[in-house]
């Protein structure tokens, strides 16, 4: 039996005033992935790719890890994207090959009069074929146990988010400040060998 689960979730963060804007930082995508996700969960898998190895969950009686891999990239506007470029469910080979994750998330930072705001939007999408044993579980039942659990997997990412991304971001600050200024080397000509 194939089912879809969704879940949406919205953020917005106002952002102390530091030194260095916070666009700067939205363009270093591993920053990102590791405020949003322990870096011992992330492979960076080259450019701007990423692998998540999610928490195990618990759906109905199975117990499943999901593994997604995660494209980011930044916008001319100074935003940030990720989007789901492949997913795998690790543990339960049925599910596994009847199984489709799409995310989409978009963190937009926005001037208005009272400083620098991160605007974003989440958006979980989960398509799956559940196992026979499954099949006399009522549709509601079913889908109202996974979009809450979507919910809740989203959840998780947005208070990490809210607290993670701004304490890491006035870290790298930090670190940037603190980095002895690199003078530009001068090539002036040398006028006396004419």
């Amino acid at each position: 039996m194939q089912t879809r689960f969704s879940a949406s979730q919205s953020v917005e963060l106002k952002v102390p005033e530091q030194p260095i804007p916070i666009q700067h930082y939205l363009r270093q995508p591993h920053r990102l992935i590791t405020a949003l996700v322990d870096s011992s969960r992330v492979e960076a898998l080259g450019g701007d790719r990423f692998r998540l190895k999610m928490r195990p969950i618990t759906f109905l009686t199975l117990s499943l890890q999901p593994t997604v891999d995660i494209d980011i990239w930044n916008d001319a506007e100074g935003g940030i994207t990720l989007r789901s470029a492949g997913s795998e469910i690790l543990g339960v080979d049925y599910i596994n090959e009847r199984f489709h994750l799409d995310l989409l998330g978009q963190l937009m930072p926005v001037q208005t009069r009272y400083g620098t705001r991160l605007l974003g939007q989440a958006n979980l999408q989960v398509e799956v074929g559940l196992p026979p044993a499954l099949w006399v579980t009522p549709r509601p039942l079913l889908e109202a146990t996974g979009n809450g659990l979507l919910r809740s997997v989203l959840g998780t990412i947005k208070q990490r988010l809210m607290h993670q991304l701004l304490v890491d971001y006035e870290n790298w600050v930090r670190a940037q400040l603190a980095e002895p200024a690199r003078a530009p080397l001068s090539f002036a000509p040398d006028l006396a060998a004419d």
